[in-house]
């Protein structure tokens, strides 16, 4: 039997609608998604907490609140970006500790732990927190590939992983290109060599993850991730139906209610056709040039509005070619979040100014420094001496750069809100300007989506219909769900301003 992570509520709109499900369409389909029997759901964590505050106006704590509530019987999983938790940033240890527990405490069960280096020290700090809150610990490998990145090296990594006390892994295919036949054989050997449980994440980008996911269930994954129906495909993740339909009768069978699940999709179709100004039609498209050049939907929808902002459209292909130039330069970082931004933000420039590395972001100096952590392979030698000339190497863990942040949060976040508590602190140290705007709309009235227990006796009303369309945002964060915040500003620096509407909030998947 393999099991099944539904991720509608979290990765599955984050793909497809920049995460702006609001709370309240999801309260109706809770009791229904609770009765399900899924492993997990999906409903917190990557670019949710960021556009709850800065577009939605909603409290994320009281979102994981409310479904926790909701949803008691199914265990509640978010995604965590290690060191950088759901941010763009590393953030000091205290900071890691006290959300992880308090995310914990307020409903999440497990929480899935991974970096966009691979780096096991950029994901310490987050696995002992998790195990010290009573939480069950998915250390994450980001899939790639590259002339570093082999099998043997996976697991390698996948006993690192489990020696920090990691209880289960999860393969994290953001990009969508692992084959079926390297997928089942990367899952057997994490199975049979490291000896703990095996998630798959894939999106449905390159069209091969229905494949893949019957392929590693074949091989002995504990679960796969997909998505409700009209919530699936193109960007996001395989459909649940599909895979429980492909699956029933055998060995690998789920064993889900096929009419509960399509009761749930007759729900959700009708949530989406609400929000269907925001859906990106690229999102939904199949595109298996993804098998060669490995650029996930999401950084291709990115790239393409950083070439519009120059009106160069017509020099993707270049952009395309250059990419792979600069992730060897790189030493061949996986593509998500933040690696991906630092990578294309750079090939857009190299192609554009028609010189390589003239000039050479911020970001790009930071990473060659070692600020992100340690990259897979070697770095361009040429570029690493200009990165080190000025400001030396960084060896060690980057967060033990960083002072304690927390006890001035709390100081400076009761200033603003004297009754504040811990999650309030949380929330402002994340994204202090955005907080702010937050407060200081919801002090006005003007938020979108209070919660009220009165609210959750939606729960009751399984067949209520949804909300009123919500207004489509800007053109700026329309697809950009961090709103032109630099998903990879380290410790607060500042950005070309250029770049600074570049940002995809599904890039934690490649999520983000």
């Amino acid at each position: 039997m393999v099991e099944i992570t539904e991720t509608v509520l979290r990765d599955g709109h984050q793909s497809l609608i920049a995460t702006r499900m609001r709370t309240r369409d999801m309260l109706p389909a809770a009791e229904r998604l609770d009765a399900v029997g899924y492993r997990s759901l999906e409903v917190w964590g990557g670019a949710t907490f960021d556009v709850c505050l800065r577009f939605l106006r909603e409290d994320p704590w009281e979102r994981l609140r409310a479904l926790k509530r909701a949803m008691p019987r199914t265990p509640l999983q978010m995604l965590l970006r290690g060191q950088n938790l759901v941010g763009y940033r590393h953030y000091a240890d205290d900071v890691v500790r006290s959300f992880v527990g308090e995310a914990a405490r307020q409903g999440v069960d497990i929480f899935r732990v991974f970096d966009a280096l691979n780096d096991p020290r950029n994901m310490e700090a987050a696995l002992a927190a998790v195990k010290k809150a009573g939480a069950r610990a998915q250390a994450t490998i980001c899939y790639t590939t590259s002339p570093v990145h082999t099998l043997g090296s996976f697991v390698a990594l996948g006993h690192r992983l489990a020696e920090m006390g990691a209880d289960e892994l999860c393969v994290k295919d953001m990009g969508g290109f692992m084959p079926p036949t390297e997928g089942a054989a990367l899952v057997r050997a994490l199975v049979h060599e490291v000896g703990l449980p095996v998630v798959v994440h894939t999106h449905s980008s390159s069209g091969m993850s229905t494949m893949t996911c019957l392929a590693v269930a074949d091989a002995g994954a504990t679960a796969v991730d997909s998505a409700i129906s009209p919530f699936a495909g193109g960007a996001s993740q395989p459909p649940t139906e599909t895979l429980v339909g492909a699956m029933r009768g055998t060995a690998t069978d789920p064993r889900l209610d096929l009419t509960l699940l399509a009761d749930l999709a007759e729900y959700f179709r009708k949530v989406l056709d609400h929000y269907r100004p925001l859906l990106n039609l690229r999102a939904l498209q199949t595109d298996p040039g993804i098998l060669t050049h490995q650029i996930p939907g999401g950084m291709l929808s990115n790239l393409l509005s950083q070439l519009a902002e120059q009106e160069a459209t017509q020099r993707l292909t270049e952009v395309l070619s250059e990419i792979p130039r600069v992730r060897a330069d790189l030493g061949y970082p996986p593509l998500v979040t933040p690696t991906s931004q630092i990578v294309g933000s750079q090939a857009v420039i190299n192609v554009l100014t028609g010189a390589r590395y003239r000039p050479m972001t911020q970001e790009v100096r930071d990473y060659l420094r070692g600020l992100y952590g340690t990259p897979p392979g070697p770095l361009d030698p040429e570029l690493r001496a200009e990165a080190t000339a000025k400001e030396p190497a960084i060896t060690g863990r980057p967060a033990d750069l960083l002072s304690p942040e927390l006890e001035h949060a709390v100081q400076e976040v009761r200033a603003l809100v004297p009754a504040a508590d811990t999650a309030e602190a949380l929330s402002f140290v994340m994204f202090p300007p955005v907080y702010k705007s937050y407060r200081q709309a919801t002090q006005r009235g003007l938020t979108s989506d209070v919660l009220t227990s009165a609210a959750l006796g939606v729960v009751a009303a399984l067949r209520a219909p949804p909300p009123p369309p919500v207004a489509a945002p800007s053109a700026t964060a329309t697809g950009t769900g961090s709103g032109g915040v630099s998903p990879w500003a380290y410790a607060g620096r500042s950005q070309l301003q250029s770049q600074r509407r570049w940002v995809d909030a599904r890039h934690d998947r490649p999520g983000r």
